[in-house]
């Protein structure tokens, strides 16, 4: 793309009586580009690519938007219209990062993704012109610094997949520990341990979605900070096992 000065440059030159051949080799401009312009000066407007609308696998873009919220970004690309989703994913997880990668493929409508190495971990990237509106949760700046709000659309796939969207989370920005204690048994101090998965996000409104959707499927939480929440009950660590699950 050449901006309006330069055009006007080149044209200014063809006004001098120049030929099309001396004014492309002194500016680089193909000569076709400088005919044109002699018929329109303004370079036509880009026209956005249509809305494709909610992605076909619900259960599986349920996933990817946990993963988008937690660590993932979204970047146009410096000289069209398309768009980058990325998505760092830790070295030491590498199920996270195939998992991550076959979910970008499933929901990229062109079904490309690929993995850029960086230093400690894995950008798990995917090209598309359709991810702002896939992800309409992408803007300017960081996400803890605006509002993060579902549309009603993706509302509805999360309510009908509340599991891959906790998932999606917890493998982005949470993780299963074993916390340890000690407490006296029969007059001895024994050494106590129990599971326990915590969320961590700067994003209050992240945060919120993540605990309504742990309300919706019944898991109880306690949010330690305002960055932290974590899953202890007995019961609550069962059901997260049974759906969740370590990162591997």
């Amino acid at each position: 793309m050449y901006d309006i000065s330069t055009r006007k440059r080149a044209l200014a030159l063809v006004g001098q009586g120049r030929s099309l051949n001396s004014v492309s080799r002194e500016t680089g401009i193909s000569r076709a580009a400088i005919r044109s312009w002699q018929d329109r000066l303004e370079p036509l407007p880009r026209l956005a690519p249509p809305d494709p609308g909610p992605p076909a696998d619900h259960c599986v873009y349920a996933y990817l938007l946990g993963l988008y919220l937690g660590d993932g970004c979204i970047s146009g690309h410096p000289r069209g219209v398309g768009y980058y989703l990325r998505i760092a994913c830790a070295n030491s997880w590498p199920g996270l990062i195939d998992a991550c990668e076959s979910a970008m493929r499933a929901i990229n409508p062109t079904g490309r993704a690929n993995r850029v190495q960086a230093q400690g971990y894995v950008s798990v990237v995917s090209y598309s012109k359709h991810w702002p509106y896939l992800f309409p949760q992408h803007g300017p700046g960081k996400k803890h610094e605006r509002r993060i709000a579902l549309e009603p659309w993706q509302q509805a796939i999360v309510d009908a997949h509340p599991w891959e969207f906790i998932r999606g989370l917890i493998h982005s920005d949470g993780c299963r520990v074993t916390n340890w204690t000690t407490r006296l048994v029969g007059g001895e101090r024994k050494r106590y341990e129990y599971p326990r998965y915590f969320f961590t996000n700067r994003s209050a409104d992240i945060i919120r979605l993540f605990t309504t959707t742990l309300d919706q499927v019944g898991v109880l939480w306690k949010q330690a900070n305002a960055c932290n929440v974590s899953i202890a009950r007995k019961a609550s660590i069962a059901l997260m096992d049974a759906h969740v699950g370590p990162k591997y």
